[in-house]
């Protein structure tokens, strides 16, 4: 909802683009306060929130749409010259907005959990059920996928295919700085006594080593991607054979029941949790592959813009429904979703939410911004301006250094947890520790994209 008054203001006043102070303040009240609030204070009143930041969208309708005035350049002679090539694979604000925002509220869920003022369900599960902080993690990972289908877009219009070698080198070189980054955060939670939940991934796994083992197994499933041309068909069936064999062995009871005795059994959920997140990692970036070009099945304009509605649509309901039947006790399986397992009903969820929080971010773009999808021969710089007015620029910021905005989350929240006893403090001073953080965390994103750093990981 806060997306929707940010592009009221935009759309109708022009509100974001001289970025003062003010406008600044603004962009991170709505895109970053906001959620601070809605899984916080507001967490139990949800629809008052929701009709708190609706009603000024109507008070800004009412007023007259603002025309920015622009200074024409001098008139210089026509030349022809040759038309400009149009970025086959250009940024998208509803992907921007998307991403940013999840990194947004999993940055702020990593630290608010630690306060009595965060509610005790939207932490993780133990073993079964879901809850803010379950579809989280899957959506990091899934928003890592759609992003990871850039470069496979990259070489199909190049007309170039890299042999296993050069895939696996590649992947390697993306790889060490997060298996490094896991291996910091080990070392370090043991090295300080840290508090951690052994149960998540184990005894000395984290989700930097998820995220490091991912890029070396994909470059192997893009061999296998020459007999299943899907990447969603070969999630499915990644994630159906995993599925089969924890229902069919006593894999399921060596997971949740068995003891702590070697290096294996005791990183036992971070193993095998793998699979589930690298068939997630899987249909990010098949759900990239349809979203990422410019043209979809050949249209452009408005043609496309409703083709991608369509198509976008028609995923959500396909992971939808297959998550009912999988989870119905009357109709299908009766499975439960597991994060701690990474099971195919939490996979076929993350998938159905995210492709639908997509969705919809794709529908507030179309209605309030027409001109980022309605021209069919604009020009590269008519396009970056659209871009950049379609788009909040904390959200920009988070997503262009988001892998290491999140680093610094974790170790503020490390920070935090070793300096002030976040159970025993109140409301009051816990919302103003999490409004510091997540203003310390927005500027040093604003101020990377300012100077015009991305920090790769």
């Amino acid at each position: 909802m806060a997306v929707i008054l940010w592009s009221a203001l935009q759309s109708r006043q022009s509100f974001f683009k001289t970025y003062t102070p003010l406008a600044s303040a603004v962009d991170f009240l709505l895109n970053v306060g906001a959620i601070l609030l809605a899984t916080t204070v507001y967490a139990n009143a949800p629809i008052l929130l929701i009709l708190l930041l609706l009603a000024p969208v109507a008070i800004i309708f009412a007023f007259p749409h603002a025309v920015v005035k622009r200074k024409l350049p001098p008139r210089a002679p026509v030349k022809q010259s040759k038309p400009e090539a149009l970025n086959p694979l250009p940024k998208k604000s509803f992907l921007t907005t998307y991403r940013g925002a999840m990194l947004v509220v999993t940055c702020i869920a990593i630290l608010a959990v630690d306060f009595r003022i965060f509610p005790r369900r939207f932490a993780k599960v133990e073993n079964w059920g879901t809850s803010l902080m379950d579809v989280g993690v899957g959506s990091f990972v899934f928003s890592a996928g759609l992003v990871a289908a850039r470069p496979i877009l990259k070489e199909q219009l190049e007309g170039r295919t890299r042999t296993l070698g050069t895939r696996l080198y590649g992947s390697l070189r993306h790889s060490l700085p997060l298996l490094i980054l896991g291996l910091i955060r080990l070392y370090t939670v043991k090295g300080l006594d840290y508090a951690e939940h052994v149960t998540e991934y184990g005894v000395h796994w984290n989700f930097f080593f998820t995220l490091g083992f991912l890029p070396p197994f994909l470059a192997l499933f893009q061999t296998a991607f020459q007999y299943l041309p899907s990447y969603a068909g070969l999630a499915v069936v990644l994630g159906s054979l995993y599925q089969i064999t924890l229902e069919n062995t006593s894999l399921k009871a060596f997971i949740l029941t068995a003891p702590r005795k070697d290096l294996f059994s005791q990183n036992r959920e971070g193993i095998f949790s793998f699979f589930g997140y690298l068939a997630i990692f899987l249909i990010g970036q098949s759900t990239g592959m349809y979203i990422m070009p410019r043209t979809l099945s050949g249209g452009t304009g408005i043609k496309a813009r409703k083709r991608l509605l369509l198509t976008l649509g028609g995923w959500s309901m396909v992971w939808i429904i297959s998550y009912g039947l999988l989870t119905s006790y009357t109709y299908g399986f009766g499975w439960v979703v597991s994060r701690r397992l990474a099971n195919l009903p939490y996979i076929i969820w993350i998938a159905a939410f995210n492709t639908s929080q997509i969705l919809l971010f794709c529908l507030v773009e179309t209605v309030f911004f027409p001109a980022h999808h309605r021209s069919a021969d604009a020009s590269k710089s008519t396009e970056e301006e659209t871009y950049k007015h379609a788009t909040s620029n904390v959200l920009e910021a988070y997503n262009r250094n988001g892998l290491f905005i999140f680093l610094i989350a974790n170790l503020l929240t490390g920070l935090v947890n070793m300096t002030i006893p976040t159970l025993h403090v109140s409301d009051i001073q816990a919302m103003g520790i999490l409004l510091g953080y997540s203003a310390v965390l927005s500027a040093l994103a604003l101020g990377l994209d300012f100077y015009n750093i991305s920090i790769k990981m």
